[in-house]
């Protein structure tokens, strides 16, 4: 079973789950959004599939296909301890910014 970070590599694959994040969709409206075959859909979704990062629903002859959160929890928990760096950063760039004068101000 491939890793969600592997998966998540591709450009393509990240894609596909930025729309369901938005909502439950079929693949031929992936197909449609992504600009690629149905063939080269599916074979993302199968690789998505089978890393647990989306499940497939059954409805008559309809197949939606959905994001499943929970390997994500892995990829966040490996995340948490690079936010000190990034919170560091715009915590810095706060600071700049509130020390530059305000161009809005009339000069006296």
């Amino acid at each position: 079973m491939p890793l969600p970070f592997d998966v998540l590599a591709e450009p393509t694959r990240r894609r596909i789950l930025d729309l369901l994040l938005e909502r439950p969709r079929l693949v031929g409206e992936l197909t449609e959004q992504l600009g690629l075959s149905q063939p080269g859909t599916s074979k993302h979704l199968r690789v998505l599939r089978e890393a647990g990062l989306v499940r497939v629903r059954a409805e008559a002859q309809r197949r939606w296909y959905e994001l499943c959160p929970e390997p994500l929890r892995e990829v966040d928990a490996w995340l948490t301890p690079y936010r000190s760096l990034w919170g560091a950063g715009l915590d810095a760039l706060e600071r700049h910014l509130d020390a530059m004068p305000d161009e809005t101000e009339e000069p006296r």
